[in-house]
């Protein structure tokens, strides 16, 4: 009889106890859900105000110190140049002599292959780095006044940058977080509420791409070098208590 007792009173304290835990299981679960979770998005449009530019040109002979007299004299027609067109001594960059054998194969009638020394090739690369964007622009459009002189150059693509795009960040992720706490303010007066602490704030990555593009945004990011003008973007997602 006591036995039974017992295991009566046990089983009612476990039921009681299954009821308070599924009741503060259930109050837990209303309080996580009585929350605003909203995205807010800053963006900037911007100029470019630095610029960079290379490029390269080589010399090719049997003789090595021929080839590279010849590499030599290119290098010293171009630096003049560069100083007429207005460009300072000390934004001219040239690489290291890239020195590399050239050879030629042949096949014999018996299916056999067999390579021969062409001579030499050197190549050096010259790259500018300014912020006078529109005269490295000018620049890489008629560099072919160079070629005129019988120098074998291939010029590459301006990039650009801007040296100030930290405070262009500052600024979208306070436009950002405004935009987003504005969002979630009206969605708590539309539901009859009241927004209450934030209890959390998670930022993207920044996006930059040119004005009217279609680039895809990145996970990681995407910072666009090829366009001068540039739209840079960022959101910040804010989540509210709301009361």
């Amino acid at each position: 009889m006591n036995r039974n007792i017992i295991a009566v009173a046990v089983a009612s304290l476990g039921f009681i106890g299954g009821l308070a835990f599924l009741g503060n299981a259930i109050k837990n679960r209303n309080q996580g859900e009585n929350t605003i979770s909203v995205t807010g998005l800053g963006t900037k449009q911007f100029t470019s105000d630095l610029i960079t530019w290379s490029g390269n040109f080589s010399r090719s002979s049997m003789d090595l110190k021929s080839a590279y007299n010849e590499l030599s004299a290119d290098r010293k027609t171009i630096e003049n140049y560069l100083l007429s067109k207005g460009i300072p001594k000390n934004e001219m960059v040239f690489s290291a002599v890239d020195i590399q054998k050239q050879y030629s194969y042949t096949t014999q009638a018996n299916g056999s292959s067999s390579q021969y020394f062409t001579g030499y090739q050197l190549t050096q690369t010259v790259s500018i780095e300014s912020k006078d964007v529109p005269k490295i622009e000018n620049l890489s459009r008629n560099i072919t006044e160079i070629i005129n002189q019988g120098i074998e150059f291939t010029s590459s693509s301006p990039n650009y940058f801007y040296t100030k795009l930290s405070e262009v960040k500052q600024q979208m992720i306070a436009d950002a977080t405004k935009d987003a706490r504005e969002r979630a303010e009206k969605i708590a007066e539309n539901s009859g509420s009241s927004l209450g602490h934030l209890k959390k704030a998670t930022m993207g990555v920044i996006q930059i791409t040119a004005p009217n593009s279609n680039e895809d945004y990145s996970y990681g990011g995407t910072f666009n070098t090829t366009s001068k003008e540039k739209d840079a973007s960022i959101t910040i997602r804010l989540e509210y208590q709301v009361d």
